[in-house]
């Protein structure tokens, strides 16, 4: 990997494709250095923020994934391109109060263009201590 290097996914907005996201995340995140619990925090963020894209159900049309990894970070853009008319699922109190204690940045926001999360994760565990 160079410095900073990028990973695209699109999948359907259903539930059944979404765990590609949570895939994906996962194994960048292995192959960044995190830790077990580091990467299992990373898999529950971003499923409660394709949740708040999609809602329980999903939608029709695509999630596209942008996956922006450098030393030690691992930052995740999603955006809802939906067929039908936009309307923001949002997140619940308890979904901002998990997200805060599982990922270092998050936000989720509704646009022209639809709605759009982006979240951080960066690595904390002894190996990035030690400079492994």
């Amino acid at each position: 990997m160079s410095d900073s290097d990028e990973v695209r996914l699109v999948v359907p907005a259903r539930p059944e494709f979404l765990r590609l996201a949570r895939v994906t995340a996962a194994g960048l995140a292995g192959r960044l250095g995190f830790s077990y619990d580091e990467i299992e925090d990373l898999r529950l963020a971003i499923d409660e923020l394709c949740f708040g894209l999609t809602g329980p159900t999903g939608r029709h049309g695509t999630v596209e994934l942008a996956y922006h990894i450098q030393p030690g970070v691992l930052e995740v853009v999603g955006e809802g391109r939906f067929l039908e008319d936009i309307i923001p699922i949002g997140l619940t109190d308890l979904s901002r109060v998990i997200l805060s204690a599982l990922v270092d940045e998050h936000d989720l926001t509704s646009g022209p263009e639809g709605p759009r999360f982006r979240l951080v994760k960066r690595r904390h565990s002894d190996a990035a201590a030690s400079g492994d």
